[in-house]
């Protein structure tokens, strides 16, 4: 029998899962099916709609070799491991005369532990060890949710906390949750046989697509303990976040809070000398943090250090200690052991990271409200890292539907490590990019209207004429609204004042569960929801609910912001544009995805409305209107409004 070609294989598979074929899906094909041939790698912009999970899926399973798939989001990894992967294995299984079998993989602590479910949770010193479920009254919403895990673990096969509908607090599950610094290790635990994350290992190791998230490829990499198994491909889907989620995974931060805690689980499993330096230099740690002030270190000062280097050395002593006390009154020794080492190995960890003071850190003081001060610590950049960890060895594809900025795929390229397109050199990782569009007409979908008129947005202050302007379009658009703000207090503000001034459902980030949110913007053509940064991302309402998008400013980074100034200096004293590799990339990477709301079916029609006037007059307004879907451009104001009243005329036409 004849190997089944590429188109063949792609057929069937969009028949099985109900879909249309479409020319930039095709082409998409064909540039993974050719990566993962020749073993180079492949940045691909795919539009909405393009259909671009059986894009990768089809080549990667034809090739034959493992597969791993990494996304940001869980919806994604729902659709993936629920949906498209069954149906795309049972539609090829004919014509490739073999079944790819899959899993998911994620990191420990999403699993439900056994251990901790049956034995308790070692506590704090002062607490003593308790049963969670005797000490949560059942009445309490801790305690319900405990029962309810409880229940649950006796029916769920994966142990998956995304699997348990309705979802707990992240309070509740703690007490049911390991990290892998905390896990026993299945040799050493009584549940080690039945354990639901060593479940997902095996199950992963015997799979030919394993679908993980960007967290957990980040681990694997940075960590050089290999938690994904041996694989030959790796797709990295909504690609644009891989960046974020790395630093963030290669983040440390102490507080006092954290280390106070350390101390108490170490107390009792090591002599009175190591536990009293390690009280001794928590207190010193403390006090200096009470009268830090936000913003970067560019030099450790001297208290701080003298602090750290306490902690560090202190930190030390108590991990070579713990392996010899024995305290014959704490029970579940092991898991306790565990559990105050993991807390000290961090707090060791991070403070002789920063003590080392390596160039390549950035190191700053945080303050929040309720939690107090923090100290992080957070590599200056993360392309090094990815170039040598990332594409070596395998085949990479990565796709979203955001990552040619300003015209080309360079920007994203040099975040990931990787040199201009093109560029030759015997260690240089080779790709090539590729944009296949998107089936959407999005000139004749959509309207880009930059409000030129409004003053220039400065960095605090109300902002009354874009407030005016805000109402007058929502007014036009008979509600259908989403309002992606670029801080919190903007959005509370314009939530505020539009409330006051039209008779609009104005629904609010933060006031309910994001998806309870999106799910009564999406019932209710004349309600408007407004928010912030996971609402320029996470928003997915095709038809009438979603008629306007609306972006109260430039989403560029704040001034202060102690990483991405630092990023932005670098840049500068290499010679570079730090403005414009930093700020306008993050800018149009966030723009890109928040326009990207409006149109989501080939139907959709509706305006993307930018209230700053700075996309139409600055010298980098044409960079990021280039990063934008190209929707017709105006800057009148009576046109975007006459289009919206139009758009809803039409829309309540078709009763919707």
């Amino acid at each position: 029998m004849t190997k089944p070609s590429l188109p063949e294989l792609l057929h069937a598979a969009v028949t099985a899962v109900g879909g249309t074929e479409r020319p930039g899906q095709a082409a998409m094909a064909g540039a993974v099916a050719e990566a993962v041939d020749d073993n180079s790698h492949l940045l691909v912009q795919a539009g909405t709609g393009t259909g671009k999970s059986l894009g990768y899926l089809v080549p990667a399973l034809a090739h034959g070799e493992r597969v791993v798939v990494a996304t940001a989001t869980l919806a994604l990894q729902r659709q993936l491991v629920e949906r498209d992967l069954p149906r795309t294995v049972d539609a090829l299984h004919p014509l490739l005369r073999r079944r790819p079998d899959f899993a998911m993989l994620k990191g420990r602590s999403n699993y439900l532990c056994l251990h901790r479910l049956h034995e308790g949770v070692p506590q704090d010193e002062e607490e003593g060890l308790f049963d969670q479920f005797e000490a949560a009254a059942p009445s309490s919403k801790l305690g319900q949710d405990l029962l309810r895990l409880r229940d649950w673990s006796d029916d769920t096969e994966s142990g998956d906390r995304d699997d348990l509908t309705p979802g707990v607090s992240d309070r509740a599950w703690a007490q049911v949750s390991v990290s892998s610094r905390e896990c026993l290790g299945a040799s050493k635990c009584a549940y080690g046989a039945e354990c639901f994350a060593e479940l997902a290992r095996e199950r992963a190791k015997l799979a030919d697509v394993v679908v993980t998230n960007h967290a957990l490829l980040a681990i694997d990499a940075i960590e050089g303990a290999p938690v994904l198994p041996q694989h030959e491909v790796l797709i990295v889907d909504e690609a644009h976040e891989l960046v974020s989620r790395v630093t963030g995974v290669a983040t440390g931060e102490l507080t006092p809070g954290q280390v106070n805690r350390a101390v108490r689980r170490a107390a009792k499993l090591v002599n009175e000398k190591a536990a009293d330096a390690l009280q001794t230099a928590s207190e010193g740690f403390e006090r200096v943090m009470e009268l830090a002030l936000p913003g970067r270190l560019e030099e450790v000062p001297e208290d701080l250090g003298y602090a750290l280097l306490a902690l560090r050395d202190a930190a030390r002593t108590v991990i070579s200690a713990l392996g010899n006390t024995r305290d014959k009154s704490v029970q579940d020794e092991d898991a306790v052991r565990k559990q105050a080492l993991a807390a000290v190995e961090t707090i060791h960890g991070v403070a002789e990271r920063i003590t080392q003071g390596s160039e390549y850190d950035v190191v700053w003081y945080e303050r929040h409200d309720r939690f107090g001060a923090s100290l992080r610590v957070a590599p200056l950049s993360v392309s090094g890292l990815l170039r040598e960890k990332l594409f070596t060895e395998r085949s990479v594809v990565l796709t979203s539907a955001t990552l040619k900025l300003g015209g080309d795929f360079n920007g994203v390229g040099a975040s990931l490590g990787l040199a201009p397109e093109g560029t030759a050199g015997d260690d240089l990782p080779q790709w090539k990019g590729l944009d296949v569009g998107s089936p959407f007409d999005y000139p004749k979908q959509g309207i880009l209207y930059v409000a030129r008129h409004l003053a220039t947005p400065g960095r605090e202050g109300s902002r009354t004429d874009m407030l005016d302007e805000l109402t007058e379009l929502v007014k036009a658009a008979g509600g259908r609204t989403l309002g992606l703000f670029s801080s919190m207090r903007a959005a509370q503000a314009a939530a505020e004042e539009l409330r006051g001034r039209l008779d609009k459902p104005i629904l609010l980030q933060g006031e309910e569960t994001l998806g309870e949110l999106i799910k009564n913007f999406a019932a209710d053509p004349e309600t408007c929801l407004f928010g912030t940064l996971s609402l320029w991302q996470g928003v997915d309402v095709p038809g009438a609910s979603c008629q306007l998008v609306i972006m109260d400013r430039i989403p560029f980074p704040r001034p202060d912001d102690p990483l991405m100034s630092a990023r932005q200096k670098a840049v500068e004293e290499a010679g570079g544009n730090g403005f414009m590799a930093v700020a306008a990339t993050h800018a149009a990477l966030l723009m890109a995805q928040g326009a990207g709301r409006l149109v989501r079916a080939t139907s959709d029609k509706g305006v993307v409305a930018v209230l700053d006037p700075r996309l139409a007059n600055a010298r980098y307004g044409s960079y990021l209107r280039a990063s934008l879907p190209d929707f017709w451009y105006t800057t009148d104001r009576n046109q975007a409004r006459r289009s919206l009243a139009a758009i809803d005329a039409a829309a309540k036409a078709d009763g919707k």
